[in-house]
């Protein structure tokens, strides 16, 4: 179960001169800048072939009036995958530009491959685990991920649902001169009686009260109708959540309630689950706004749907770009509970953040940093949260589960400041952990930013004398036991920046490494205790 839990832009056909803009991007004083940049200055910093353009897909203004503004890429025409790059200026002064592209060469786009075959022999990689339930598709793109060469490819798509009742939007990387499978990876991004209504399309906001199954009484964003209360946040950018009843297609109904008192603590009422998951979901909201200046997933100011009872006896949560939504499973009757716990929900949102801004590729090391960046924000969004009922802590999921005996401590999902204690996730970097399971190569980051938050300080009840024992040498691996941390405050602000303002598709771990420094030197200074922090919180986990 730990294997898979937690988990249009408009193209002017312009000349090299004139970089083409998307959607409501085009008036952004930032963009124009960043235009003029890259077609001036920052030309010589940028690999690129004259054929290349340059699309304008987000901007991030930081607080010391530094300037991020991301590009996608094409050729000819053609989406380069791993040819993102993000361009850093202050005062229209270029600073520096992150990209992950080496190459000049560019192939043939003349496909020699047909595309028909391509989706035939994609379906048959991926076996018969998956029921696809849409017809699959395909686009022609530039695949330029890692160190060779770029090629002329096909992205495949295949959405369905897998055997365990997982969503799944798998996109399959196939070379369409010579047919092989270059990469593949999955656009859902997981962690783990009949319906009450239709949805109301214009809520009145109101405050109602939920007794939550982890949380105990919480207080909710509701929307009142004609019908009744539901659990629509108009405040939140009418952000809902919905009642699948156990079943694993459509987008589910909409909770109805009389008296805007929801739940009663435990699964006898199907609204309890849901009042953990409209809470996890609208306080990750606040922390994002209220930290970060961020307004929602994609910072336009609109709320995402949240499914709850979603299958029957499904242990997992997921993010969705297909449908802008989160998915929660009841759990599995047994060991594992439903999946609504508020770092969870924190974890389940933040791949929508991440999918909006540096979008890392699911796969490899980048595919890593996209999961420890849910589990890092999810657990900054609990600390914030600091409710009575989960109390804050760098482990991920622990409430889902019921205490495994044969472990001296408590079981969870993930323990950030020692990864290794789930038996699968590598506390130090290592040449070859690109290879792994996402879930778990994601460990490195995670400890990184314990340490860089805490220092190598063992959490208490983890310490000497308990299930644990564990030391500060425990901590490290480098032998650093000194280690001092920065605090929660500044180390998010800096994940934060990194994500949104360094770290592209193909972003690695040495790559993240520089992210974070640059985003330190931005928001602190390159001579700051912040800057050396980081560098010796990378060092410690064997990331240099």
């Amino acid at each position: 179960m730990q294997s898979s839990l937690l988990s249009a832009a408009v193209v002017s056909a312009l000349a090299l001169s004139a970089t083409a803009v998307a959607g409501d991007l085009r008036t952004s004083s930032p963009v124009v800048r960043a235009q003029g940049l890259l077609n001036g200055p920052a030309t010589s910093l940028v690999r690129r072939d004259s054929a290349d353009q340059f699309i304008a897909k987000d901007v991030v203004v930081d607080r010391n009036g530094n300037e991020h503004v991301r590009f996608a890429r094409t050729y000819r025409g053609l989406p380069v995958i791993g040819g993102g790059i993000v361009v850093h200026s202050r005062n229209n002064q270029i600073k520096s530009v992150t990209q992950t592209l080496d190459a000049l060469a560019r192939p043939n786009i003349v496909p020699t491959v047909d595309k028909d075959w391509a989706i035939v022999e994609a379906g048959a990689r991926l076996g018969s685990e998956y029921n696809f339930t849409k017809s699959p598709t395909s686009r022609t793109v530039i695949y330029a991920r890692g160190d060779a060469a770029p090629k002329l490819a096909y992205e495949v798509r295949y959405q369905g649902v897998k055997k365990d009742q997982t969503p799944t939007d798998m996109h399959v990387i196939v070379d369409a001169h010579n047919g092989k499978i270059l990469d593949k990876w999955d656009r859902v991004y997981t962690a783990k009686p009949g319906p009450d209504g239709p949805k109301c399309a214009n809520p009145t906001a109101a405050t109602g009260v939920g007794d939550a199954l982890y949380l105990g009484e919480v207080e909710l964003g509701t929307g009142e109708c004609s019908n009744g209360f539901q659990l629509i946040d108009p405040t939140r950018g009418g952000g809902w959540t919905s009642n699948m009843g156990n079943r694993t297609v459509g987008l589910g109904t909409a909770f109805v309630d009389s008296d805007n008192v929801w739940g009663n603590g435990t699964n006898t009422n199907s609204q309890t689950v849901a009042v953990d998951a409209h809470f996890g979901v609208s306080s990750t909201w606040d922390y994002f706004l209220e930290v970060h200046g961020r307004a929602g997933i994609a910072n336009d100011g609109k709320g995402a749907l949240s499914r709850v009872h979603y299958g029957r006896n499904y242990a997992n949560a997921n993010w969705s770009d297909a449908c802008f939504c989160m998915t929660f499973g009841d759990g599995n009757g047994s060991s594992v509970g439903p999946l609504v716990e508020l770092d969870v929900a924190g974890h389940e949102m933040s791949h929508g953040v991440t999918s909006r801004t540096a979008d890392l590729i699911y796969s490899g090391e980048s595919g890593g940093l996209n999961e420890a960046t849910s589990d890092i924000f999810g657990a900054m969004v609990e600390y914030r949260a600091n409710t009575e009922g989960d109390t804050p802590d760098y482990l991920i999921g622990e409430l889902v589960f019921r205490q495994d005996p044969s472990l001296p401590y408590q079981t969870a999902l993930r323990y950030m400041f020692k990864p290794s204690l789930d038996g699968l996730s590598p506390d130090c970097w290592s040449p070859d952990i690109g290879g792994i399971d996402v879930h778990y190569s994601s460990g490195v980051a995670n400890h990184f930013f314990y340490l860089l938050a805490e220092g190598a300080v063992v959490p208490d009840g983890w310490g000497e004398g308990t299930g644990a024992n564990l030391t500060a040498a425990d901590l490290v691996c480098n032998g650093n036991t000194e280690l001092a941390g920065i605090g929660r405050a500044d180390a998010e602000q800096i994940w934060y920046l990194a994500l949104t303002g360094y770290m592209v598709e193909d972003t690695d771990y040495p790559g993240a490494r520089v992210a974070t420094l640059s985003a330190a030197t931005d928001l602190f200074g390159a001579d700051s205790p912040q800057y050396a922090a980081v560098a010796a919180a990378w060092s410690a986990v064997s990331v240099e």
